[in-house]
């Protein structure tokens, strides 16, 4: 304990100060707190699922929206820890299963509830299906993701299996749009929901779910660089949005964008397999 002088009398005793609170044990609770909110927006987006009719399409809207806000709750998440130096094996895991509520559970429910449930006992196994897959494609991510040390790996430009959230946001954003058309047309359209397009998304939930558990490499964007290509690819997404918002409604632009997500992945798959193949006639000689 230290001891200091004042004005010549006689030395007194000065407490040592209390020590500065760990900064990042707090920032540790930040990006925990931003999964939590992704958990209740998925929890609450099953609640309204649950009540939904088919003769009231407000509820089935307002439980995509809570899962659009899901959605990006889940994207800030892990910018946050990364910012904040907060990654941990905890983050990894309680991500993961934040994920298989708000992007697996909810939008199974969610599509059943609007358009499955047509198809009877069938329509279940089919929703049951997606969220099937969704847990074992979140099962082997965090398998992949966990190095030696038991401490998450650095996130690689290519994620193995299309992602959990982009899968349910392709089922969200057509639930979404067909709101919207339904609203500007003042009931007069035809809902997706009718019977006549539930073959239609049995096919789409199934190929998901199928895509998922594949291995099909998708990219992740966290390693993007700012060049030729990069910058074409995003005038073309903004023309293209802006385009598809002028003609139909700005409610399909979701839908656009995360199929052409789904989209460039599978063009980049068919390009890695011929690959191998050019490259080897291209190695050999002239005329052989």
């Amino acid at each position: 304990m230290k001891r200091v002088r004042f004005f010549g009398k006689r030395n007194v005793p000065v407490r040592p100060r209390r020590r500065k609170v760990d900064l990042k044990k707090t920032l540790f609770i930040l990006p925990n707190l931003i999964t939590l909110s992704s958990v209740f927006c998925g929890f609450n987006s099953i609640r309204l699922a649950g009540k939904a009719t088919g003769d009231d399409d407000g509820d089935f809207y307002r439980a995509s929206i809570m899962l659009v806000f899901a959605l990006i709750f889940d994207m800030l998440d892990g910018r946050v820890a990364r910012m904040t130096k907060t990654q941990s094996a905890f983050g990894l895991q309680i991500d993961s299963l934040a994920d298989v509520v708000s992007f697996g559970v909810a939008p199974a429910l969610l599509i059943y509830r609007w358009s499955l449930y047509q198809a009877g006992d069938f329509g279940i196994v089919v929703a049951f299906i997606f969220c099937g897959a969704g847990a074992v494609r979140l099962a082997r991510f965090n398998v992949l993701s966990m190095g030696e040390s038991g401490q998450p790996t650095k996130p690689s430009k290519f994620i193995l299996g299309l992602p959990v959230p982009g899968a349910a946001g392709v089922l969200i954003s057509v639930i979404i749009a067909n709101h919207a058309h339904l609203i500007a047309t003042g009931g007069a359209a035809k809902s997706l929901a009718a019977p006549a397009y539930l073959g239609a998304f049995i096919f789409i939930t199934l190929v998901l779910s199928f895509f998922m558990v594949s291995t099909i490499k998708f990219r992740s964007f966290k390693e993007l660089k700012l060049n030729a290509g990069t910058i074409a690819l995003v005038v073309f997404i903004i023309a293209s949005s802006i385009a598809i918002s002028v003609h139909w409604s700005p409610a399909f632009v979701l839908v656009w964008l995360l199929g052409f997500y789904v989209a460039i992945g599978l063009i980049e798959t068919v390009f890695r397999i011929f690959r191998p193949a050019r490259e080897k006639r291209a190695s050999l000689p002239p005329g052989s």
